[in-house]
């Protein structure tokens, strides 16, 4: 695994014009529409509307960590397994919705490179005390799953329980729920991956063929869902589903011709406006555009993606534990703004990605993207 190219190396490919062309005039439409000209103002307020925001400030009050000098960005983001409503058929509400999915993507202060680390949702943790939705207090807790921190007290504690464990203070938070995920990768036509292997998860509603597929939103719901349908059936094997699907979604979001279809666009902006809940700083239309536009240099191959080191627990083996020494590594280049280093990689439940692939995305041109080995719950990296 390769650390990605530092800023300025002459080693670094250059992105394709094609793509930075489709990237810049993307957003230079997205701005034409929600800022609109006249008769579009109407629109601005319809996507503002649309958006739910949570005051993370307000919850978290000032004990947490220092925001560190420098340009690099720090987002948590969640994908919510809530039963309620259309997510109902993926199963019974246990009390509430857990974060099923958690990435900590650290931008890079140069914003040509991101890092994305995957916590694991069985992973054992000390959780701080919470204020709950109702306004009580859930005391701390030890050996604690980690998703369990958002059904006690949603996406305040789990940012919470993030940045103890990290020492990393989150800049902003972004939610999504399974059915506005299906929507939007609907809007987007679909995304293409290739499985090497047939894979059937009735749990997850996922039944592939070996081959090349256009996967549409309840089929990619179910690809980055499923545990029984690839490997030993751990949520390691999942993350890595995950980030080779997350790649993918990258690369098809950067080559996709909303130029041609300005209907499309604003199918896919008012789908994903009404999908995602955020932190009171990405609140609006015009912060999230910002957002956008800064992240716009960062292709799929500038990622490097991944998942918290973790050993089985002693006690527990479906539950994972964080290794102190290789987790200080990770959490300690983030708050440097440096690549994770390879020897933070090594070693971790799941061992290693070997040659007998399952599950991969297609190539962002010239370069490789990562791809999945059957059950390895190893690192999947960006080069």
């Amino acid at each position: 695994m390769a650390e990605p190219y530092a800023a300025g190396d002459p080693g670094r490919r250059p992105r394709s014009p094609r793509r930075k062309a489709v990237l810049a005039a993307v957003w230079v439409l997205v701005g034409a529409v929600i800022l609109g000209g006249a008769g579009l103002g109407y629109l601005y307020f319809r996507l503002n509307g649309n958006l739910t925001s949570v005051d993370l400030d307000a919850k978290l009050g000032g004990d947490r960590p220092k925001d560190l000098p420098g340009g690099s960005m720090d987002i948590l983001v969640l994908g919510s397994d809530s039963r309620a409503g259309e997510n109902a058929k993926y199963g019974r509400d246990g009390g509430g919705a857990r974060s099923d999915t958690a990435m900590i993507v650290h931008v890079y202060e140069d914003r040509k490179r991101a890092s994305v680390v995957s916590i694991p949702r069985d992973t054992l943790v000390d959780r701080p005390e919470c204020r709950r939705e109702d306004g009580d207090t859930a005391p701390a807790a030890e050996r604690a799953m980690f998703n369990e921190s958002y059904s006690v007290g949603g996406p305040a504690c789990t940012v919470k329980t993030v940045e103890k464990m990290t020492g990393v203070r989150m800049d902003h938070f972004v939610e999504v729920d399974f059915s506005g995920f299906k929507r939007m990768v609907d809007q987007l036509g679909g995304v293409e991956i290739t499985t090497r292997e047939d894979i059937d998860d009735p749990d997850s509603h996922l039944d592939l063929k070996a081959g090349t597929h256009t996967l549409d939103g309840e089929q990619a719901l179910g690809l980055v869902r499923t545990r029984k349908g690839v490997g030993d059936g751990s949520d390691l094997g999942r993350i890595e589903l995950q980030q080779v699907f997350v790649k993918a979604l990258v690369q098809q979001v950067g080559e996709v011709d909303l130029l041609t279809s300005p209907a499309k666009l604003i199918g896919l902006a008012d789908t994903a406006t009404k999908s995602i809940t955020t932190d009171k700083d990405l609140g609006s239309v015009n912060e999230l555009r910002r957002l956008a536009e800064s992240l716009g240099d960062i292709g799929p191959d500038d990622m490097q993606m991944v998942t918290l080191p973790v050993t089985f627990d002693a006690q527990d083996r479906n539950r994972v534990v964080p290794l102190e020494k290789e987790s200080a590594q990770v959490w300690e280049a983030l708050r440097a703004d440096r690549p994770i280093p390879r020897s933070a990689l090594k070693d971790t439940a799941g061992g290693q990605p070997g040659s007998d692939r399952v599950v991969t995305a297609p190539p962002p041109g010239p370069g490789d993207l990562a791809e999945v080995a059957p059950g390895s719950g190893a690192q999947a990296a960006g080069r």
